[in-house]
Parts: C-alpha cells; structure tokens; sequence
C-alpha cells in the first residue's frame, strides 16, 4: 500500500477531504521520525513498537572482491510487531 493509498483509504473512511487525511498522515509520520530521532521509544497499541538501535562498529567482507572493510558504528530504525498484529496476520482472532 502506498502513501496515496493510505491517503485515500483514511479520507474514504472518516469523511475527511484528501488533503486533510495527508496533512494528518504527514503530521504522525513526522511525529514519529522526530520521537525517534530524539531516542524516544514509539509504541502503537495494536500495530507495533518503532525503536532505534545501536549497531557496533564491524569487519564486513565484500563478497566480490573477498576484501575486508571497516563498517562504522550507525543508528539504524528497528520495528517490532505487536501480539495483535501478528495473531491477525497467523488467521488467530486477536485478544482484546
């Protein structure tokens, strides 16, 4: 699904013009990208938790060449699902 889609789907389902149903996407995707940039922990009740990890700095191997390279240290975003997102994705009815 697309950002259009989504969009769509959410103006379709509350009523709202287009252009407020992205205005309202835009503020929660920008919301959540400054909470994790902060370090802040996102957590959706019934979708997931959105968290940033730390990776360590690495040796990594290029498979072409067989030559080592030093891989930084880096931030990367890290999703986990939640237990009412994953039993409605195994077909079993979601607890309430």
């Amino acid at each position: 699904m697309t950002k259009i889609e989504i969009v769509e789907a959410l103006a379709e389902k509350t009523g709202m013009q287009k252009k407020d149903a992205e205005g309202v996407l835009e503020t929660l995707v920008n919301t959540i990208q400054e909470s994790l940039k902060s370090g802040q922990k996102v957590n959706l009740a019934g979708l997931g938790t959105f968290v940033v990890v730390e990776k360590k700095a690495r040796v990594a191997r290029n498979p072409k060449t067989g030559e080592t390279v030093q891989v930084e240290a880096k931030k990367a975003p890290k999703f986990k699902p939640g237990k009412q997102l994953k039993e409605l994705l195994s077909g079993q009815v979601p607890s309430a």
